[in-house]
């Protein structure tokens, strides 16, 4: 686009209401705005309008919403504008539940190199985790099927709903959801990640380590992790002393990592100083991705002198730097 087309113009305009002084000015600009013509420019003010919490904008939000839906394949191209929508009326905690009904049951199906592609799949997935947070009195049957569909980022969406506004019942429906399993690591991951936020979880996660499946494994693994529990690192601190394959341990060691607990840091650095140098340096490249704390890169850098290997000393120096 060259500077002088109308929708760049005012996509720089929009953009800059982020930084402007009057949040009456803001609220003005982004009612315009939302009611523009193009979906590029309408999905850039709900992005806005929902970081800056414009819950006044709500109305406008709504009627860009129903605008857009008379003819979305037309109106807004790869549902660009429609999500966004939908997410900062999600962000701005909208309870009424006829958008995020309309949302969930859009399939938008596009051209593209190959196959047609579905491009409302994230909007199925942000409308499921609205719905879930209205009165609804069948919100739960309604997102239910979302957890099958074929597109991982509805079933992503769905997973985030259950966890965060299931209740028991969605919980429950994520053990399940485990155990019949799914093709995507992030769904996997996002299952494990709200049952260990939630009591009792832990256990529950723990028996998926030592599936066969892989890549479930792993997820289960990365979630121990990312859940930063003190008890979640105690297993994975267990499952490492058991495990002898190095592609698992490497997982391990970026789990461990990834919590950034106290014990896991020194537990690695232990590793750091005692292990052979395959594992020594599959446990420095876990780590490098945090050398921005200097707690984490002095602990590391100890362990490295300590051991005075030159090799991981010379690894370090290259991992460390300018961090």
């Amino acid at each position: 686009m060259s500077k002088d087309d109308p929708i760049e113009s005012a996509l720089e305009a929009v953009g800059r209401l982020r930084h402007a002084a009057s949040p009456d000015e803001v609220e003005a600009e982004l009612r315009k705005y939302l009611g523009n013509r193009s979906n590029l420019v309408v999905s850039k003010a709900a992005k806005i309008a929902g970081e800056l919490n414009a819950s006044t904008l709500t109305p406008q939000l709504v009627a860009a919403f129903e605008r857009l839906m008379k003819d979305p394949a037309k109106l807004d191209k790869r549902c660009a504008a429609l999500v966004e929508i939908v997410a900062a009326l999600y962000a701005l905690d909208y309870r009424e539940p006829e958008v995020y009904l309309r949302g969930l049951h859009h399939v938008q199906m596009e051209p593209s190199f190959g196959k047609p592609v579905d491009a409302a799949a994230a909007l199925r997935g942000i409308s499921a985790q609205g719905l879930l947070r209205t009165r609804y009195p069948l919100a739960l049957q309604e997102v239910l099927p979302v957890l099958l569909d074929p597109e991982p980022p509805a079933r992503l969406g769905a997973v985030r709903a259950f966890g965060t506004n299931g209740g028991d019942a969605g919980l429950l429906l994520l053990r399940f959801k485990l155990l019949t399993g799914d093709a995507e690591p992030e769904v996997l991951g996002e299952c494990f990640s709200a049952l260990l936020a939630a009591d009792g979880g832990l256990a529950f996660v723990t028996r998926f380590i030592d599936g066969e499946a892989v890549e479930t494994a792993e997820a289960a693994i990365w979630g121990l992790g990312e859940s930063r529990l003190p008890a979640a690192f105690e297993v994975l601190k267990e499952k490492w002393e058991r495990t002898t394959d190095r592609d698992l341990r490497k997982v391990l060691a970026a789990a461990m990592a990834a919590s950034r607990l106290p014990d896991a840091i020194e537990f690695l650095c232990s590793q750091l100083r005692e292990a052979g140098l395959a594992t020594a340096n599959d446990v420095l490249t876990a780590l490098a991705p945090y050398a921005a704390s200097a707690t984490t890169t002095d602990s590391v850098r100890a362990a490295i002198e300590d051991r005075g290997q030159r090799s991981l000393i010379e690894s370090f120096h290259q991992q460390f730097r300018n961090p």
